[in-house]
């Protein structure tokens, strides 16, 4: 690690910049002693500028658990700036990306931090030491789980100023069992001046040789942008398997960034390429990878994104690549369906009860002035089926094989070949869900253009997947990708769900609410989130860094609409959705603004904490809407037991639970203003999950 010298004091341990949100445990001498069998070599798992770092067993609470005990070296040039810094800074943050902090013990020379274990190591040991086969998919999930713990510091803390780590590298970049990410080492990060990355904190210069900002380096002014392209560092380690200065390379270009940058610009981006995965990137994950790493690396902190872009631009690639992996068409797009109906069952009664209403004014119109070109045509990558096709993927659209109905039409089950998509036998290639609107609808056509207009060209994991479409008039076909498993509001509903538990309800919530981001990213707003729109996975699967009972995708956007033009604040537009989710003033107005799917999602919250229907007309005046009824009593701790799904059988953190509802009714107030962001939210319930899951 490279410290600038100087008189300037870079931290006073004593100083008490915010309140921190769980203390963590000053352990006594002789526990530590205890746990390390006296600090025994037999249990050292790693060494750095600090010290050495031991496994042991320690008592917390009631249990016993495993911990990385890192003791401060006498000899250090670290010391006790860095080891307060720590503390306090560790005893703040809480998200499933970041280490976390069990405890410490202090006592005469002895500084000692006792952090959860995390099994696997470094990144950097993975890369550099074991030389470990790791697949361009796992590389892909390591930089997005790094980029949402940076992008948390940078935002999502709850800190009006944000938190600037300073210290961005890959042996800072922790690998749980699953290979979920986790940033680290918190002994050089500061607090910003304030919440804007434009602004900076006149700082002695800390970092490593190799990750440091150029400009921070000349000017000695640290920002958030200065984490972004030590980021960026991390992101060519990861693609090409050299370190940031790494002496295999031509004597004038060790580091690593200028050796890239002059390959690019001689056209031989090939030879970057760790070998190992250089047969598994597509060529357009490869540039799409590059460019989003060249962006970090701008000398101009202005020119560099936000963790929040690099975050979503990371996500497009995974999704990108996984399509690629699975050979359907290079060209498969992601894209909304209504996909409540994508199902096999019919109506749950989520619609039924809330009266299947469909709130619709009588103005008419399509109005695409403003919307980019791109989305004003289909893709040219999605397939065009041919009707015939469509009629033997599903037997003649046979009653045996329909999945779902609804105001639309019909949704069938078909089957068609892997690669081709070209129809096939049932049981043979892959299923594929066709839904086939009304010919008498008037809406119909409507809906199915907007669909494969808009949506065809987006790319997300929280997504449902549009392969192709028919047009054979009067006859108007979508296919989606077969998701075999029910809807969100299937398991809220039914006995089955006890399956949810309060961990898996906080991780749905967090796919959903991924998806939002990247929507409201492209200036899209679905004007229709509900329960009934938001499909689970089947399969237990690790991914994204956590280890998830169901994958969140959204669906229902043949309502989704482009957002305001530049310098206005919305789009006004004819009132559609389903009643107890609509925004209150997109019904009275027809406003429509990003802050209209927030209120949707707050509810789909609500739902999700209480295990009730948005509106429930069986219910006693004053408890059929679910909102209204939440907001009465949130603020009572003692009742909040009475809010909560009695499934989840009192399996669930109290403050934990209080903290959600609290954000789903800050999603739900009366003024759009008042209502968080979609990035806000995101960094909230991922905070709430690292703490209470």
């Amino acid at each position: 690690m490279f410290v600038a010298t100087g008189d300037g004091k870079e931290f006073e341990p004593s100083t008490s910049f915010i309140q921190p949100l769980q203390p963590c445990r000053c352990f006594e001498f002789y526990e530590i002693l205890r746990a390390t069998d006296n600090f025994a070599e037999s249990l050292v798992i790693g060494r750095g500028g600090f010290g050495k770092v031991y496994r042991g067993n320690l008592m917390y609470g009631s249990s016993v658990v495993i911990a990385a005990i890192k003791r401060l070296d006498s000899m250090s040039n670290q010391g006790a700036v860095e080891f307060w810094a720590e503390v306090e800074m560790l005893s703040m943050l809480r998200h499933c990306n970041l280490v976390s902090l069990i405890g410490y013990c202090n006592i005469e020379k002895e500084m000692i931090l006792v952090y959860e274990y995390i099994p696997n190591g470094t990144l950097n040991d993975h890369l550099h030491e074991f030389h470990t086969p790791l697949s361009w998919l796992q590389r892909l999930n390591i930089c997005i789980g790094a980029g949402r713990g940076l992008h948390y510091l940078h935002t999502g803390t709850g800190i009006a100023y944000g938190v600037i780590h300073r210290d961005v590298k890959s042996s800072n970049i922790l690998l749980h069992e699953s290979w979920a990410a986790k940033i680290s080492d918190f002994g050089l990060s500061k607090i910003g001046p304030t919440n804007q990355p434009s602004t900076y904190v006149n700082t002695l210069i800390k970092g490593t040789f190799g990750y440091l900002d150029p400009n921070y380096f000349t000017t000695g002014k640290l920002t958030r942008k200065s984490d972004v392209y030590a980021f960026g560092v991390v992101l060519l380690e990861v693609l090409c398997r050299k370190r940031a200065v790494d002496r295999s390379l031509d004597e004038e270009q060790w580091g690593l960034v200028t050796w890239v940058q002059d390959s690019i610009k001689e056209g031989n981006i090939k030879r970057i390429i760790d070998s190992d995965i250089r047969d598994e990137i597509s060529p357009k994950c490869l540039k799409e990878f590059v460019r989003i790493a060249e962006r970090c690396l701008q000398n101009s902190p202005k020119q560099r994104p936000t963790m929040a872009e690099v975050v979503v631009n990371l996500e497009s690639i995974l999704a990108l690549q996984e399509k690629f992996n699975n050979s359907l068409q290079a060209a498969s797009r992601t894209i909304f369906g209504r996909m409540v109906t994508l199902l096999p069952f019919t109506s749950t009664g989520e619609n039924t009860d809330e009266g299947d209403s469909k709130l619709s004014s009588n103005s008419k119109g399509n109005d695409m002035n403003g919307v980019p070109a791109h989305f004003q045509s289909p893709s040219p990558n999605l397939k065009v089926f041919k009707f015939s096709d469509l009629e033997k993927a599903t037997r003649n659209f046979s009653l045996d094989l329909l999945l779902g109905e609804g105001g639309f039409g019909k949704v069938f089950l078909g089957w068609v070949e892997q690669k081709t998509l070209a129809p096939s036998k049932q049981d043979v290639g892959i299923a594929v869900a066709v839904k086939r609107f009304k010919q008498k609808s008037s809406q119909g056509p409507t809906q199915w253009l907007t669909e494969v207009n808009f949506l065809g060209h987006l790319d997300h994991p929280n997504i449902i997947k549009l392969l192709g479409y028919c047009k054979d008039e009067p006859e108007y076909l979508l296919v989606y990708e077969y998701m075999p498993n029910r809807s969100f509001d299937r398991f809220l509903f039914t006995d089955i769900a006890k399956r949810l538990s309060w961990a898996t309800r906080l991780q749905i919530m967090i796919g959903v609410v991924r998806g939002l981001t990247y929507l409201h990213s492209q200036k899209l707003m679905c004007r229709g989130l509900k329960t009934g729109d938001i499909l689970l996975d089947k399969v237990l699967l690790i991914k994204l860094f956590m280890t998830y009972d169901f994958n969140a995708k959204l669906g229902d956007f043949g309502l989704v609409k482009y957002g305001p033009k530049t310098g206005e604040t919305h789009v006004t537009t004819r009132v559609m959705g389903t009643y107890g989710y609509a925004a209150p003033e997109y019904i009275s107005t027809g406003h429509l603004t990003m802050k209209s799917d927030i209120y949707g999602f707050g509810i789909v919250m609500l739902v999700s904490i209480t295990g009730r229907r948005a509106l429930d007309v069986k219910l006693p005046k004053g408890r059929q809407s679910l909102v209204d009824w939440a907001s009465s009593i949130q603020s009572n701790r003692k009742i909040l037991k009475e809010m909560m799904d009695p499934r989840l059988e009192h399996n669930y953190p109290l403050r934990g639970a209080f903290e959600c509802v609290a954000l789903a009714l800050r999603c739900v107030a009366k003024k759009p203003k008042d209502r968080p962001s979609s990035e806000v939210v995101l960094g909230s319930l991922e905070q709430i999950y690292g703490l209470y899951k």
